[in-house]
């Protein structure tokens, strides 16, 4: 008996990627739906729209992929990434919104996402940000770095290993007081170490530095031109 197109569909998707999606608007859950029904490597597996219910989803459904409204609230999306890292459940988060900068974009990623994208992003654009965070892999919409060209590479032989420690640190998004309390120096030390680092690099700012981390380690990938 021949199967209908849906069950030729539903077969199909049998061995895609599962995504789910946390969303304060119903309109782009459907969205979402509506672009994962036409693709072979990704399937929609839920959808809710709070936070609390987005970790019970996680629960139940253990999906590969899972997507976050920055629309909660960025430091209660914050509080639900470092929810997940801890959980250890593997899953690879994006965040997306309407409105995202470039250090929002860069404190998501310290504290767990691994892809972020604007909900204005072409549908080529979100679909490359789910494939790539799904192979393990960071993602990053290159229209949110303000400066993506002056990211200096290469720029840190010339630091010392205590230079290198606190660089590695601000990348993990530890303020200064907690990097001190790591290295047993004191939070004005960090100050001056993190004077030099700028002057030494060239790089402007402490998101700056992480962005640049990202990148020297091959961690960071930005669309296809």
């Amino acid at each position: 008996m021949p199967h209908s197109p849906r069950e030729s569909h539903m077969s199909d998707q049998i061995d895609a990627k599962s995504v789910a999606i946390c969303d304060t608007e119903p309109i782009a859950i459907e969205g979402i739906r509506t672009l994962l029904n036409q693709s072979e490597d990704l399937r929609l597996a839920a959808a809710e729209s709070s936070l609390l219910g987005g970790l019970e989803m996680v629960r139940l459904h253990a999906p590969s992929i899972m997507i976050l409204d920055k629309a909660f609230g960025i430091y209660a999306v914050m509080d639900c990434l470092q929810r997940l890292r801890a959980h250890g459940s593997g899953i690879a988060t994006i965040v997306w919104g309407m409105n995202l900068s470039e250090t929002e974009a860069l404190r998501m990623m310290q504290v767990g996402a691994l892809g972020v994208v604007r909900k204005t992003a072409p549908l080529e654009a979100l679909l490359e940000c789910m494939r790539t965070v799904a192979a393990g892999n960071t993602w990053m919409e290159e229209s949110l770095l303000q400066e993506p060209a002056r990211v200096p590479r290469g720029s840190r032989s010339n630091l010392t290993s205590r230079e290198l420690q606190v660089v590695e640190l601000v990348e993990q998004g530890l303020k200064n007081r907690d990097i001190g309390a790591q290295l047993g120096i004191r939070p004005g030390t960090v100050k001056i170490h993190l004077k030099h680092i700028f002057e030494k690099t060239g790089i402007r700012g402490r998101y700056g530095l992480a962005l640049s981390g990202l990148k020297e380690k091959g961690l960071l990938t930005l669309p296809a031109a």
